[in-house]
């Protein structure tokens, strides 16, 4: 049986969060609240009653009861996990996105389970290809009626025997002990600089002059030495890039700090929606100039040309788990603008088959076409080719499905990974016949503007 008790609202959930940070898979998805670009939900949760972690063939499923270990596909253990989709509790507002369920990543290397690919390059970081938490609790806040409630769906036998202590817990935010200091402790080291970057530009373009591929999305990566816990790293992005898919994973062997812009799929019912980005622009200080980069996005032919590829590619992916003829482009080439850079947005929508799950859409359309190129396939082998290390969390997916199937995941762009004492980052675009290195490079800065703010900032706490 689902239980819900009001808590006080604030308009910054980071305040509330605080006090999760000393609780086990702490996970904070955030809207991006209070700021130009904010949505309207945060979810925050600790402490889940199961969790499954996926490396390569193997996946580890872990309960109360013990440890168990698969080389089932581990959308198909999840979905296990879940069990059969459950209707909304009465007690519960309808219009609220989660009352209990997964949340976590699903790195973009997990495409190796659903597509054969080679193997060539380096994996330094060693994080798992999927992190997920089955949280029986969460607290969700409501930044559009300001109210914020704590939410139980029951299925764990220990949630509503310890629901006055948490109760207490999440009504005073802020009495958390403050961290000690995040600090980069090195210079900033990268991937590519401005020659390699071009070498590989080059390899791309001859691919496409070839047949092999009409758009290949090519990623620098960059990477700095840290001391101290994320969390207040995650604050400082969070100021500088608000964003409407930003989320926080505190897990056992890394830690996620993400201010997403982008949606990946979005499943509420039957109701499917996507919305890849493709094109951008830097914002300017000067309001007729970031008008003109707007407008300059807007009237682009070469951006809707790059957006056009990947909506085609997405209607194709939804296509295979939609009911015929519900894949339609709703929304073409809007801009949207964020804190640091302008992005040409479509908005694709369908009807989930009866007979289908949420997750067998996740398989049909991961990873997300925006990040990838087209042919989606095409462009991942070459990606391997081209990229020295592999991008494990980022351009995978963040986010949640619920006990009821309702689910929502980003693109993990604008995405900071930590693990251990190396923190790492990414930027990249779509390369297409007619881009132009410089340009290309230049924009992986604009979007990277943030988080080479905070690499490059000596401390935060």
């Amino acid at each position: 049986m689902s239980r819900i008790t009001e808590i006080e609202y604030h308009e910054d959930s980071s305040r509330r969060f605080a006090a999760l940070l000393d609780r086990p898979w702490h996970v904070f998805l955030d809207s991006g609240h209070p700021g130009s670009d904010a949505g309207r939900f945060d979810i925050l949760a600790a402490e889940p009653y199961a969790t499954l972690t996926t490396r390569g063939a193997e996946s580890e499923l872990r309960t109360r009861r013990g440890v168990e270990r698969s080389n089932e596909d581990p959308l198909a253990l999840l979905e296990r996990l879940l069990g059969a989709r459950s209707p909304r509790s009465v007690v519960l507002p309808p219009h609220l996105p989660f009352a209990g369920g997964a949340i976590g990543y699903l790195a973009y290397d997990l495409g190796r389970r659903f597509e054969r690919l080679p193997s060539i390059a380096t994996d330094d970081v060693g994080a798992p290809d999927a992190a997920i938490g089955l949280y029986d609790w969460a607290v969700i806040v409501d930044h559009a009626e300001r109210r914020a409630w704590l939410v139980g769906a029951g299925r764990d036998e220990r949630t509503f025997d310890e629901w006055d202590r948490l109760v207490e817990r999440l009504s005073a935010p802020g009495r958390a002990a403050a961290p000690q200091a995040f600090a980069v402790t090195s210079s900033v080291r990268s991937s590519f600089d401005a020659d390699s970057y071009r070498a590989a530009f080059e390899r791309v373009q001859a691919h496409i002059r070839a047949g092999d591929c009409y758009q290949v999305n090519l990623t620098r990566r960059f990477d700095a030495d840290v001391v101290g816990p994320s969390w207040p790293a995650y604050l400082e992005l969070r100021r500088l890039s608000p964003a409407p898919f930003s989320a926080f994973l505190g897990l056992p062997e890394l830690d996620v700090l993400s201010s997403s812009p982008e949606r990946f799929l979005k499943v509420t019912g039957r109701h499917v929606e996507t919305k890849p980005i493709k094109g951008t622009r830097p914002r300017s200080a000067d309001p007729a100039h970031d008008a003109a980069l707007a407008a300059e996005l807007c009237a682009s032919a070469k951006d809707r040309a790059e957006n056009v590829m990947i909506v085609d590619l997405l209607r194709n992916d939804l296509g295979k788990v939609c009911e015929a003829g519900s894949v339609v482009v709703e929304k073409l080439f809007d801009v949207e603008s964020f804190a640091n850079v302008h992005h040409l947005v479509s908005t694709v929508v369908g009807r989930l088959r009866a007979d289908a799950h949420p997750l067998d859409l996740v398989r049909a359309a991961f990873p997300g076409g925006s990040i990838t190129g087209a042919p989606k396939l095409r462009s991942m082998e070459i990606i391997e080719s081209l990229e020295p290390e592999r991008r494990g969390v980022y351009c995978g997916c963040i986010g949640y499905i619920g006990f009821d199937g309702d689910m929502d995941l980003n693109i993990a762009i604008r995405t900071l990974v930590r693990r251990e004492g190396r923190i790492f980052a990414w930027a990249g675009g779509g390369v297409v016949a007619d881009s132009v290195a410089e340009a290309e490079y230049q924009e992986g800065l604009d979007k990277a503007a943030a988080l080479l703010a905070v690499l490059g900032a000596p401390s935060f706490g």
